[in-house]
């Protein structure tokens, strides 16, 4: 059993600690510690307002850089899309900077906005998923066997034709009540109406963050934002439509990301990103000048991106030359 004098002399041992601690303290580390304190403090103010200063140098740079591109763009874009019609759509909720500045982009390269709207959650959300499978069933049977499998390439084909259906401008029957039929179903919002088939489709995607789906969930279950507007945009191509797909490539989850890492589709769909800043709104009409050539890529500021797209020189008339083989 341990006696009282062991826990006395423990004790002992302890108050003696702490009397030492405090009379050094209190005398020859005290300045030592303070100015050694005092110096850290200071050394890092001077490296916050170092940062600070560089952040503020590269802002007035990249702002700079943008009032160029600016400048710059009504030269680089002129007649570049001079007769051709162009479909905007916005997959999830896209900043209005963001779309209003790729929509005078376009304008500004000649090109014709004949229809402006979004694609809607219905196309994913697992509520709805009863309903997709029995319009996407329906379509199949109307398209036939071209469509490939799953529930989203039937509604995008059923969305390929309302968009672009006609001929010589003038949009088809089928067109109208495919478009109205995606419309009073909420897979589709337009503003105006659309009175004249598109040439070409921009897809305007907003940043994504999802997680994955969980191992145990069904297909249907499993399908996603990412997954679906993939899906879309791939299956317009494959109906002949010319796309282009627009919006930040910073995570997995981000539709261009997930198309450029898809090898199959990325062949096929063209992609743009970075489209926050002037430069990449100004790449997007130049992007569907080249599609609308049968050109294809991949363009933006990132590793493995192009910075811009081929010049591609499109019929005066505003008839979409015959498809080539994609760059």
């Amino acid at each position: 059993m341990i006696d009282f004098r062991y826990h006395l002399v423990s004790l002992i041992s302890v108050f003696l600690a702490l009397a030492v601690g405090i009379i050094l303290g209190a005398g020859p580390l005290q300045g030592s510690i303070g100015e050694l304190a005092e110096e850290q403090v200071d050394q890092l103010r001077d490296e916050r307002n170092a940062y600070r200063d560089q952040l503020e140098s590269a802002q007035e740079q990249l702002d700079e850089d943008d009032r160029f591109v600016e400048a710059a763009g009504g030269q680089l874009l002129a007649g570049r899309l001079e007769g051709q019609r162009v479909a905007v759509l916005e997959l999830g909720e896209v900043s209005d900077e963001v779309h209003d500045g790729v929509v005078d982009q376009i304008v500004a390269a000649g090109g014709e906005v004949v229809a402006d709207g979004s694609l809607t959650e219905v196309w994913y959300s697992p509520d709805e998923a009863s309903m997709r499978r029995t319009l996407a069933a329906g379509f199949r049977e109307t398209f036939g066997d071209g469509v490939p499998d799953g529930t989203t390439p039937p509604l995008a084909a059923a969305l390929a034709i309302a968009l672009t259906g006609g001929t010589d401008g003038t949009r088809s029957e089928e067109a109208i009540d495919l478009e109205n039929q995606l419309e009073q179903l909420k897979f589709l919002e337009v503003g105006a109406e659309q009175t004249e088939g598109a040439d070409a489709v921009v897809l305007l995607a907003a940043p994504l963050r999802e997680p994955e789906p969980a191992a145990e969930t069904t297909e249907e279950d499993a399908e996603t934002p990412t997954s679906v507007w993939t899906s879309v945009a791939a299956t317009l191509q494959d109906r002949g439509v010319s796309v282009v797909l627009a919006g930040p490539a910073e995570v997995a989850t981000d539709v261009v990301t997930a198309v450029r890492a898809d090898e199959a589709i990325a062949r096929k769909v063209t992609t743009v990103s970075g489209v926050a800043r002037s430069v990449g709104r100004i790449t997007v009409p130049l992007a569907v000048a080249a599609t609308l050539g049968g050109v294809s890529g991949h363009f933006g500021l990132e590793d493995g991106g192009t910075a811009l797209p081929p010049v591609v020189e499109l019929p005066a008339d505003g008839q979409t030359p015959p498809a080539g083989d994609a760059g």
